[in-house]
């Protein structure tokens, strides 16, 4: 990787390759698009009580005006109230969730110190229409004792993320992932006079979303070569980034939830049109024993990467052969059943397991942190979210560099305490230096990005190949059990303002103090076997001297045009 960079990891695309990597990755960002899209959905604008008749005069502190549209522009507090007169000599002041009728009406004043009468807000609400003309917050008065639904969009939304991860996450789900990106937001059109019917519409949009994601990040794997896989894996995160930037720009355009819902699902048609003919890796058709099919793809590659001499299957099913019968016995092991105990199997595997699970958890929370509470920062929020979106692009660049120069741990600690420290510098800014706020936002989004991209690729190479799914797989559990706690860690700033910093602050550096007695994978083989992987880092000298089981002829002719032998990571 000497000399190696972003623009290397294009130009070593061979053209078959590029293809495929461009058309797949593209889909990521559409579900960048619906993570993020309840930010702008969901928002809940200025509001107060609905009115019981026509209003004659409105006032709020100093300033008369004739109609309430007009005094959003100075409300500045949801503890403010406005007081208005009807047209019939009534007096009211509406609050948020209440309104009160003033029992002596002969002078309109702002303060009031007579008798007046409670009465609930069984007229509806009026909602600040400025910034946003409807979102599903204003559609059905998710407000007051309703509030509780509003909170659970985003929740829901990522449990369906993390029962998707489970039910789509395998590679022949990846058309039907794609077309359901597609067509189930499209669905919250006509949902939008049924709130039960949009949260039925939400669970199964996230689930293939999810499923999506992951397959794509298999997918793509499979198809570039071992020089490019770092790369290769961490631009599927910076495509999901870009879809958080186009959910900022089309928020930004569009103020109508279902509208913006729409738009916002035509960033998948592109990829409808074109997933069907994305072939099967041909690495999947040789562990289904398709050697036939598996073949026909591999001369495609070769006359698309005008490769004169491509891999022969045949060859390649030999080297196997050949590398079964010098292991013999030693690898019966592999054939044993393993299950998520064996991550326990002893002290040193399990505090490794404990560890990783931790790192995937605050990573996803704090990316989440990050990324949900960006519209509450102050200044213009779309422009924010914009912004927490781009610092992603370089923080996966810096992530690859750190990776291949420094070292997966030696990258890993310094950026997750990094982050911990970013959180009690934000804790400490004055609240009206907005400016500085969210530039200290985005050095927290950057640094816990880099921590969280790097954390796929250093587990499969903390674990033995018997148990690699197994722990990349509980990993990504954890990760989406981080992200459906998020949006309720963003709900605790009506707790106190910095609760949510603090939590991340603290998991932040909790991770990164755990983080030293990682062992460092970089130059080191992949293990076999638990006993090898527990030797990592104990001995100066690699834990196993033979190289991965797969280095055979066969898999070296695959690689001249981009593919590679990767199903010990299966």
């Amino acid at each position: 990787f000497e000399g190696f960079s972003s623009v290397n990891f294009f130009l070593s695309l061979y053209r078959f390759q590029a293809c495929v990597y461009f058309a797949s990755v593209f889909q990521a960002m559409s579900c960048g698009i619906h993570y993020l899209a309840s930010v702008f959905m969901a928002v809940t604008p200025n509001f107060v009580c609905g009115i019981p008749g026509n209003v004659s005069s409105v006032l709020f502190y100093n300033s008369s005006e004739s109609s309430i549209e007009d005094i959003w522009t100075l409300w500045t507090s949801t503890e403010n109230y406005i007081v208005v007169q009807l047209e019939n000599g009534e007096i009211w002041e509406l609050n948020q969730c209440s309104r009160f009728k003033r029992e002596v009406t002969l002078d309109l004043a702002y303060e009031y110190k007579g008798n007046k009468s409670k009465f609930p807000c069984s007229d509806g609400f009026l909602y600040d229409d400025t910034k946003w003309k409807s979102t599903v917050v204003t559609q059905w008065d998710l407000v007051c004792d309703r509030e509780w639904l509003a909170k659970l969009i985003q929740p829901t939304f990522m449990l369906g993320v993390l029962i998707g991860a489970v039910i789509f996450g395998d590679i022949h789900t990846q058309m039907w992932n794609t077309v359901g990106c597609l067509f189930l937001p499209l669905l919250h059109k006509e949902s939008r006079y049924k709130p039960h019917s949009f949260f039925f519409l939400s669970l199964p949009s996230s689930q293939v979303s999810s499923g999506y994601l992951v397959v794509a990040f298999v997918y793509v794997t499979e198809f570039v070569g071992i020089k490019a896989r770092t790369w290769a894996s961490m631009h599927v995160h910076a495509f999901f980034a870009v879809g958080i930037m186009v959910v900022a720009l089309v928020g930004y355009l569009v103020r109508t939830w279902w509208v913006y819902q729409i738009f916002l699902s035509i960033a998948t048609l592109p990829f409808v049109l074109c997933c069907w003919m994305l072939p099967e890796t041909p690495l999947w058709l040789l562990s289904e024993g398709r050697y036939e099919d598996a073949q026909k793809v591999i001369n495609i590659m070769a006359r698309w990467n005008k490769v004169s001499t491509p891999c022969k299957v045949s060859e390649l099913c030999s080297v196997q052969q050949d590398d079964l019968v010098r292991t013999g016995d030693n690898d019966t092991s592999s054939t044993k059943k393993h299950n998520i105990l064996d991550l326990f199997c002893n002290w040193h595997i399990a505090r490794r397991t404990i560890t990783v699970w931790l790192i995937w958890f605050t990573g996803s929370l704090g990316y989440y942190v990050f990324s949900l509470s960006s519209v509450s920062l102050g200044g213009n929020e779309y422009l924010n979210l914009f912004l927490i979106g781009a610092v992603e692009l370089p923080c996966y660049i810096i992530a690859c560099i750190g990776m291949d120069k420094l070292g997966r741990r030696n990258t890993l600690i310094p950026f997750l305490i990094l982050s911990a420290l970013i959180c009690v510098l934000i804790m400490f800014l004055p609240q009206d230096f907005n400016i500085l706020i969210i530039l200290a936002n985005m050095a927290g989004k950057f640094s816990i990005g880099v921590a969280f991209g790097l954390i796929y690729l250093y587990t499969a190479e903390l674990y033995p190949t018997i148990v690699r799914s197994l722990a990349v797989g509980s990993g990504s559990m954890m990760c989406r059990v981080g992200s459906v706690v998020a949006p309720f860690c963003v709900y605790l700033r009506s707790v106190w303002i910095f609760m949510p910093l603090l939590l991340v602050g603290i998991m932040a550096l909790l991770s990164g103090i755990l983080t030293i007695m990682l062992p460092e994978t970089l130059g080191k083989p992949l293990t076999n076997t638990l006993v090898e992987a527990t030797e990592i880092g104990r001995n100066k000298k690699s834990c196993s001297g033979k190289t991965p089981a797969h280095s055979g002829t066969a898999l070296e002719k695959i690689e001249m045009f981009g593919q590679e032998a990767v199903s010990t990571e299966k």
